[in-house]
C-alpha cells in the first residue's frame, strides 16, 4: 500500500473493501480487525510495532487478563476525549475479553473495522456499538507532527 496520507482515517479508508482473513494484514488482499490496525501502523511508522501471538477469531473468548488491551497500551496513547482517527477497542460479549478494533471516523458518527462477513467496512457508531467501547487510543505523533 502506498502511503498517501499519515492520517489514520485516510489510511483506514484505503483498506475499505479488503476481504476478511483471520490474522492477515495486507491491504486489498485480506485483514482482520487487528490486521487493519497493524497496516495503519506500518503505513505511519514503517514496521509492525510487534508481531501478535496466535489468537482465536472468537469475539466471545474468555480468560484471565486483556492481552489485546495490554498490547495496545505498549504502543498507543490512551485517550479519554473521543476524536476521529482513534483506535477503538470493543468488548463484544459480556465477560469476554475485549477483542475487536476499529478506527473512529465521520466526526464520531462512524468507524472503520474488519468483520468476518463483510471485510473492511465503514459502519455507524450506533448506540449498541458505542456501549461496547472499553478503551480509546491515539497513535503516537510522528517526529514532525
Amino acid at each position: 500500500m502506498a502511503v498517501l496520507s499519515r492520517d489514520p482515517v485516510a489510511l483506514a479508508e484505503a483498506w475499505l473493501g479488503t476481504a476478511y482473513r483471520h490474522r492477515a494484514s495486507l491491504c486489498g488482499s485480506g485483514a482482520d480487525c487487528l490486521g487493519l490496525i497493524r497496516g495503519i501502523w506500518r503505513a505511519r511508522y514503517g514496521l509492525d510495532a510487534e508481531m501478535p501471538p496466535p489468537y482465536s477469531p472468537s469475539w466471545a473468548e474468555s480468560g484471565a487478563g486483556e492481552p489485546l488491551r495490554d498490547a495496545l497500551m505498549r504502543h498507543l496513547i490512551p485517550a479519554q476525549i473521543p476524536a476521529d482517527g482513534q483506535v477503538l477497542l470493543f468488548r463484544l460479549a459480556p465477560r469476554a475479553r475485549a477483542k475487536h478494533l476499529g478506527i473512529q471516523c465521520d466526526s464520531g458518527r462512524g468507524f472503520i473495522h474488519a468483520c468476518p462477513r463483510a471485510g473492511v467496512v465503514r459502519a455507524s457508531l450506533s448506540a449498541p456499538w458505542a456501549r461496547r467501547i472499553v478503551a480509546r487510543f491515539n497513535f503516537p505523533p510522528l517526529p514532525d507532527e
